[in-house]
């Protein structure tokens, strides 16, 4: 029952897809914007996922070097259009730091 999952719950943190990467790359203008950095290294790597009204993302991002970024995201239902949201961001994260929840916007 490992992949049993709690509707409204976090999943556990997996490795990211190709699927996540795509995601990444809908809000990579809106995170440059957010960060107002430019990121050249920009891979998803871990994620983990919350099914409400649409997917909600927690992503962490390889930057470069030892950078990691966190991407809060939300995707819509693709009944309502599919699209995809930057909710936050933390910079300054590392390879060690856990996919935890982020504040309220």
């Amino acid at each position: 029952m490992a992949d049993e999952v709690i509707l409204g719950g976090w999943t556990g943190t997996q490795d990211a897809t190709e699927e996540t990467q795509k995601i990444c790359e809908a809000v990579k203008d809106q995170v440059e914007k957010r960060t107002n950095q430019k990121y050249v290294v920009y891979k998803a790597v871990k994620f983990r996922d919350q099914l409400v009204a649409g997917l909600k993302l927690n992503i962490k991002v390889f930057a470069g070097e030892e950078d990691y970024i966190h991407l809060n995201v939300f995707q819509q239902l693709p009944c309502k259009g599919g699209n995809v949201e930057l909710l936050n961001v933390e910079v300054g994260k590392t390879k060690y730091d856990p996919l935890g929840p982020f504040p309220y916007c």
